[in-house]
């Protein structure tokens, strides 16, 4: 089991550990965990796109707080985990179904490090669609909660047929690990302010986030490839016609949601027997990540729904 950084100094969170881990198809990512006194179970936290576990350091503290231990990934092709193209600030996946490789090394690890049962998900964005995805393949959880679910991606009707096509013509004619269009090497984090951002109204959030990146630059990652688009869009699609699983789910939406699409998180909410759409006035896309007030109705929330499978409650 080889120890991987772990970035203390920007995390908020110096009991952290990480370890590589190699997956099936050979490329190595990166996974972290926390530990909680007496836990009540383990919260697998899915990142989204462009994120490292680091950043979750906040968020691990405040589930430690309310009894839980949790883990965080570095998919692969961001954070520190193996990029797969050459030029590393692109986001890029081959397939994306590849995600699930890093989930099942990662549910491996879980086990061998002895870390307690029940499970819980925690989706956030990108992590949403592979989380979702996983469930689907029967990932080992009692409950899941949803933060801004990558279930679609928001963009302007007239774009939405130059998307498809762009990325789908990409792949045989060969320049689809380039930028998808409006997009660039510079991590959005760095390249917006404050005051123009779309994640977080928290300004000490957002600065916090400017600050990791511009202390460890190698964690930064710009925007995705036609290629990521492509199986981006087709994962989401497939996954939009099916049922929803048997599993209790709460998902968080921001009223000031600007990044994936609200329909298709109301459409699916809609379709889950025993699911919860909870809507955050004023939140934007980092509902882990936004002001006290909202942080605090996310945890206690989610851990309430998390305490229901609690082995003294089971």
């Amino acid at each position: 089991m080889d120890q991987a950084p772990y970035h203390a100094d920007i995390a908020g969170n110096p009991d952290g550990v990480c370890h590589w881990l190699l997956t099936v198809d050979g490329v190595r990512i990166r996974v972290g965990h926390w530990t909680a006194p007496n836990a009540k179970g383990t919260v697998l936290i899915f990142p989204g796109r462009t994120e490292y576990i680091e950043k979750y350091g906040r968020t691990a503290t405040d589930l430690i707080k309310r009894g839980y231990a949790c883990v965080a990934i570095d998919w692969r092709g961001q954070g520190i985990a193996d990029r797969l193209l050459d030029n590393r600030a692109v986001g890029h996946v081959n397939v994306f179904g590849d995600y699930q490789l890093d989930v099942k090394a990662v549910l491996a690890h879980v086990k061998k490090l002895g870390l307690p049962e029940p499970y819980h998900l925690l989706g956030h964005s990108m992590g949403g669609c592979i989380g979702l995805r996983a469930l689907y393949d029967d990932l080992p959880v009692r409950t899941a909660v949803f933060s801004a679910p990558m279930w679609g991606i928001q963009m302007a009707p007239a774009l939405r047929p130059i998307a498809w096509g762009l990325s789908t013509v990409s792949k045989p004619l060969g320049f689809s690990g380039v930028f998808a269009p409006g997009q660039q090497a510079e991590t959005y984090v760095l390249r917006t302010t404050v005051e123009e951002n779309t994640l977080t109204s928290d300004a000490s959030s957002f600065e916090m986030l400017q600050a990791q990146l511009k202390a460890h630059p190698d964690l930064a990652l710009g925007g995705p490839s036609l290629h990521w688009l492509n199986e981006a869009l087709r994962e989401m699609r497939q996954l939009s016609v099916k049922p929803s699983p048997d599993v209790p789910c709460k998902t968080f939406l921001g009223t000031q949601e600007a990044i994936v699409d609200p329909v298709r998180i109301h459409d699916r909410m809609s379709r889950w027997p025993g699911g919860d759409l909870v809507l955050l006035q004023d939140g934007r896309h980092e509902v882990l990540m936004e002001e006290k007030s909202i942080r605090d109705q996310v945890f206690n929330e989610a851990t309430a729904l998390f305490d229901t499978a609690a082995p003294e409650l089971a």
